[in-house]
């Protein structure tokens, strides 16, 4: 394949760690070009001053984010921009006939006064919201297909959504009765100074953050009630770990047939995920680990009942910055090109 074969694609916002792993990620595609790298804050400055691990692959400079230059010389554009800042770009950047892919939380919502609420910005694209698809591929591979823009998942979301989905499908539990408890490592808070993040103020210690008022409830609320097929509320807390990268999320929920056994519900998963390459079911009694799935796309489900609780236990582990951000948005891009979707993303993480 020719290099006028390639589809050149832009970051925004290239220099946060969901940026870093897309540049990564797009050096190994055999179909996408990093043609554009931008951001006002580093703007001038070669991505290697950045990152001088990449020096030898990448001599892209970071330009001012210009968006007439991004529409002309790109045919996708990936938005890794903090929430409120995509909602001002996409609308232009279709206008040019790009796909968009924003890894913010600007387009996740169908419903924008629940962004406003959440999220505190006002919004005038409403129009242009209402074209957005949710970037969760294994429920919306369809609607991605045929998408111009696409709102990335939050990783927390990805991660219990996932764990989530058979049993709202196929209405194996009581809705409201599900909780949602997991824990990501620091690198989800991205790569600012932040004092809680400091290695002296988060190794060796564990604890929640945002409890019952975490911005990810609403949006896993909202696709919760898609699934369903009427409103659902869920209780979610997210816990910090002292470790770089990875979610596990634990999902608790009362089963509506306390007959069901961990066999019924691994034959249940296998089905629903039949056709979904990035999501492996662990056999019985194998419960999944954070490393297993660093630096790749996969997301490891492992599932239990409690017969004395008359509960179901599913674990999902993903990389929040792979499965929970970067390689995620790649993957949406893959099936917008009506690509496969497991195209140029890597199936095998470093272990241990």
């Amino acid at each position: 394949m020719g290099d006028s074969d390639r589809v050149p694609v832009g970051i925004v916002g290239a220099s946060g760690y969901g940026g870093v792993q897309l540049v990564r990620l797009l050096q190994d595609h055999p179909k996408l070009d990093l043609a554009y790298m931008g951001g006002d804050s580093s703007a001038g400055k070669p991505f290697s001053d950045l990152y001088p691990h990449l020096a030898n692959r990448t001599d892209l400079m970071i330009e001012a984010i210009d968006l007439n230059v991004i529409g002309d010389r790109c045919q996708a554009v990936f938005l890794s921009l903090p929430n409120g800042l995509a909602c001002d770009m996409a609308p232009s950047l279709l206008e040019k006939g790009c796909k968009v892919l924003d890894l913010s939380a600007d387009y996740r919502f169908s419903n924008l006064e629940t962004y406003e609420a959440w999220y505190g910005k006002r919004r005038t694209d409403q129009a242009i919201a209402e074209t957005a698809v949710y970037g969760l591929p294994e429920l919306y591979r369809d609607r991605i297909a045929t998408a111009q823009l696409v709102g990335c998942p939050g990783c927390h979301c990805t991660a219990s959504l996932l764990a989530l989905s058979p049993l709202l499908k196929q209405g194996l539990i009581i809705p409201e009765s599900a909780v949602i408890d997991s824990k990501t490592g620091t690198s989800g808070g991205g790569r600012k100074a932040a004092v809680n993040m400091l290695l002296a103020e988060a190794d060796q210690s564990v604890g929640a953050y945002n409890v019952a008022r975490h911005r990810h409830t609403p949006e896993i609320e909202q696709i919760c009630s898609d699934l369903a097929g009427h409103e659902v509320l869920v209780q979610f807390t997210p816990h910090l770990i002292p470790m770089v990268r990875g979610i596990l999320s634990t999902v608790y929920a009362t089963l509506r047939d306390p007959g069901l056994v961990r066999d019924d519900l691994l034959t249940i998963y296998q089905a629903f995920y039949r056709s979904s390459p990035w999501v492996k079911i662990l056999p019985s009694g194998i419960y999944p680990q954070t490393k297993w799935a660093t630096g790749t796309n996969l997301c490891y489900i492992g599932i239990e009942v409690d017969p004395r609780t008359d509960r179901v236990i599913v674990m999902s582990a993903i990389d929040n910055l792979m499965k929970g951000q970067a390689s995620q948005a790649i993957q949406c891009l893959n099936i917008m090109m009506g690509w496969d979707e497991t195209l140029g993303l890597p199936q095998l993480g470093f272990y241990p």
